[in-house]
């Protein structure tokens, strides 16, 4: 077993148990009550719902521009602008699934591709499969038991391998830089979403939950933008051969 592995098992372990302690998590009775109910040309909630054309515009720019590892993580975001976009129209449990499943899988699509970044298998089609549906899983497993734990644990476990991954790599120092990026803008996502109302009734404008949205979008591009498809005709650094001496 390699470093990366080892680290790997270490802190996928590590968080299991954390989880294990901490016990089961339940959603809170509040969730679906979004500050911004504003509704405007006839959308509901439309703050909430129209900020999810980030994830498309994000999503779309990943397929055309992003490195080819990249693909299912982009689909995913482009499914999740329609998942959540449904989901504000009328929150409730039943269409959070819709808006859930895409981020599992956005989760998996990105910890492949980041593995295969930092000479990982984990995208290729099995290994991708199977992580995938693992990830996904998550979700009716919450739906039927309420507990968010294994979700929970979907979205942390990136945010901490990747940056673990790309150091014993030693990975490109513009990828190391754009996924640092990508964690202050997910953390910033976060504290937006928590302090909705609190944001929305200070600016009068938009709802911590629809910054929300868009920062998650800025923090996806953040690491699509750093991990480029290489050109036509030309070969990506990472597998250019060694110059002859």
């Amino acid at each position: 077993m390699d470093a990366k592995a080892k680290w790997t098992a270490v802190i996928l372990g590590a968080l299991a148990v954390a989880m294990l302690w901490h016990g089961p998590i339940a959603q809170p009775a509040s969730y679906h009550h979004f500050a911004d109910e504003r509704a405007f040309l006839g959308i509901p909630r439309a703050g909430d719902v129209l900020s999810n054309l980030g994830f498309a515009l994000v999503g779309a720019w990943g397929l055309a521009k992003a490195a080819p590892e990249l693909r299912v993580f982009s689909w995913a975001l482009l499914l999740t602008a329609f998942g959540s976009g449904w989901y504000h129209l009328a929150p409730d449990d039943a269409r959070l699934v819709w808006d859930r499943i895409p981020i599992a899988l956005a989760c998996a699509g990105l910890l492949a591709a980041m593995s295969a970044r930092t000479g990982g298998k984990l995208a290729r089609p099995l290994p991708l499969a199977a992580l995938s549906i693992a990830a996904i899983a998550t979700v009716p497993w919450w739906s039927a038991t309420g507990d968010l734990r294994p979700y929970i644990l979907v979205q942390v476990a990136p945010l901490v391998l990747i940056p673990v991954w790309q150091a014993l790599r030693q990975s490109p120092r513009k990828e190391r830089f754009a996924f640092a990026a990508t964690i202050a803008l997910y953390a910033l996502a976060k504290v937006a979403e928590f302090a909705d109302r609190a944001i929305f009734e200070t600016t009068g404008l938009a709802s911590g939950h629809t910054l929300k949205h868009l920062l998650a979008a800025a923090a996806a591009w953040a690491i699509l933008s750093a991990c480029r498809a290489a050109p036509a005709g030309r070969t990506s650094a990472r597998t250019a051969a060694p110059p002859r001496i």
